[in-house]
């Protein structure tokens, strides 16, 4: 009996996020491979489309860059989620339902963009409402994250995570950049939202914690750890946000994510343009080669990104990371003769979205290390807006660029960014900032109980 009523606590204890580690990974894996979906389509098999059909370098950068701007709203929502939300359903998962919700409908929607060559302010728009519920729910993603995976798993968390959303990416870009071609820009667009729909069941059947409520409707309530770190006011989410934002690492680490960023968007926007306009792909060809080899970095990411963190640490692999893309750009400028080999631009794409991928892994988990629970939502996003500030700035400079100077120079400056990233990564403390904020949590905890 005892033995029978064990297995039976067992197995109810591994329905919940905070009582599973399996099921966190795969939770997190499959709402990160949702996000990854409309992003592959929207940043890379609709410009790459876009330049097939002879659209100029700055009409596609303009649109790219149209729908990079959402994902800087996301610090203006994630204030939202860390002061409002229905406790008994959890912290954030009530608002992941929501942002998957908004995703799926707007993901439908831009395949009713008529004409949308020819409507360029129409799929911006449509685009635009894609990137706003993608952020949204990501806002939502990163925050439960936070709140669920313990420290010491967090590197290997935001490998599958983010080794997930690649795959997601890319398989969504060869397979989209297909059924576009076969089937019609409006009918594929609108048959990948399926995809999108079904991952739809994973927060809705999953709880935080024990005794949560499944939805409002059901019987449960808020567990302790979700009470314990809700704040209950503006006041003392823009008081206990602004105490951790003036710490030197945060601002460190907020302007490395800027720059970075630049680099990000800098590269995503070029390498369609670059290779359709310049070396003459076609997008079946590029996103081809894009989809191989993010598939590549996102399973090396899932498997590696977090356990090389874990095992050097979050600074050095940073380093190693940012030295290595710097030298491969600056390669691929310096070698202008070798840009009609494809085997060599096939190994530049591969290696930098191999990099690409352990960077952001070490970047995101570094980040969530300098998270304070209670505002983590907002501040992990701060970092993330950040960076797709820059992705945003980034893609908006492609266009004007290229107008101005030849490839060589473009990939340059671009090369500029990682260099800069580097000095501030330098400076960042995890140690004293982890014992700064420990010294924050008790007056914070002492005046939730007075107020």
């Amino acid at each position: 009996m005892q033995i029978d009523g064990r297995i039976r606590n067992e197995i109810k204890q591994s329905r919940f996020l905070s009582e599973n580690p399996t099921l966190r990974y795969l939770t997190f894996a499959a709402l990160y491979l949702a996000q990854g979906i409309p992003e592959g389509i929207t940043f890379f098999a609709i410009p790459a489309w876009l330049a097939m059909n002879h659209k100029t370098p700055i009409e596609i950068a303009s649109f790219v860059a149209v729908i990079g701007i959402p994902w800087s709203f996301k610090i203006i929502i994630a204030p939202l989620m860390d002061r409002f939300t229905i406790l008994s359903m959890g912290r954030k998962r009530p608002w992941v339902i929501l942002g998957q919700l908004g995703l799926i409908v707007s993901f439908l929607s831009i395949g009713l963009v008529h004409d949308p060559l020819n409507n360029l302010n129409g799929l911006m728009i449509a685009g635009f409402f894609i990137s706003f519920f993608g952020a949204f729910q990501d806002v939502a993603t990163d925050g439960m994250a936070i709140d669920i995976v313990p420290i010491d798993q967090q590197a290997r968390a935001n490998g599958l995570m983010w080794g997930s959303k690649t795959i997601g990416t890319a398989l969504s870009l060869v397979i989209g950049t297909a059924l576009i071609n076969l089937l019609g820009f409006n009918t594929a667009i609108s048959s990948l939202s399926v995809a999108v729909a079904f991952i739809m069941v994973i927060p809705v059947f999953i709880r935080e914690r024990p005794g949560e409520k499944l939805m409002p409707w059901t019987e449960g309530k808020p567990s302790e750890a979700s009470k314990s770190a809700q704040l209950g006011s503006w006041s003392q989410i823009l008081r206990s946000l602004l105490t951790v934002v003036i710490l030197p690492s945060t601002l460190f680490m907020g302007i490395a994510s800027l720059i970075i960023g630049m680099m990000f968007g800098l590269v995503d926007t070029l390498l369609p343009i670059f290779t359709i306009q310049e070396l003459g792909w076609s997008n079946t060809s590029y996103s081809q080669v894009y989809s191989t080899t993010t598939v590549v970095g996102g399973f090396f990411g899932m498997f590696l990104g977090g356990a090389l963190v874990d095992f050097f640490g979050d600074k050095r692999m940073i380093f190693i990371y940012l030295f290595t893309i710097i030298i491969l750009i600056i390669a691929l400028a310096f070698l202008p003769d070798l840009w009609q080999n494809d085997k060599f631009i096939f190994g530049f794409i591969l290696l930098y979205y191999l990099f690409y991928t352990f960077l952001t892994i070490a970047l995101f988990a570094a980040s969530m290390k300098l998270c304070w629970q209670v505002v983590a939502a907002t501040q992990f996003t701060l970092f993330m807006a950040l960076t797709n500030m820059g992705r945003a700035a980034g893609s908006g400079l492609v266009g004007t660029l290229k107008e101005i100077m030849s490839w060589e120079y473009v990939l340059i400056i671009t090369a500029v960014s990682p260099l800069i990233t580097l000095i501030f990564i330098k400076l960042i403390d995890f140690n004293k900032h982890r014992k700064k904020i420990e010294e924050f949590q008790i007056p914070i905890l002492t005046n939730k109980k007075t107020e």
